[in-house]
């Protein structure tokens, strides 16, 4: 079975290619995805690499874990599964004038 594993404190410069390459030194790669921030089509300077096994994932870890690629010392451990975020509150509303319900009827 797949093992994922998070990657972090990735180079700006850090691409998909770059960690499935690096991470083959340590088995069959499945996937490996920088992510990218939606607005600014920047690195978030993590990523996600899935492993095809477990042993090949431990040895990723023991591999890579503390040290350099693209220039930047990284951090290797087993992905957690994403927790449930709380429902944000306020920001702007539909008509863009950034007040809350209440305040539409103060204009």
């Amino acid at each position: 079975m797949a093992k994922k594993l998070y990657v972090g404190g990735l180079s700006y410069d850090t691409t998909d290619a770059t960690l499935k390459e690096t991470f083959s030194a340590a088995g069959t790669v499945e996937s490996a995805a920088v992510i990218i921030d939606k607005m600014s089509s920047r690195s978030k300077g993590f990523g996600f690499v899935e492993m095809s096994t477990e042993e090949e994932a431990q040895k990723a870890i023991e591999m890579f874990n503390g040290k350099e690629i693209d220039g930047r010392s990284v951090i290797v451990n087993e992905a957690r599964p994403m927790e449930p975020r709380a429902s944000r509150q306020g920001g702007f509303n539909r008509d863009n004038r950034g007040f809350g319900r209440g305040d539409r009827d103060r204009w």
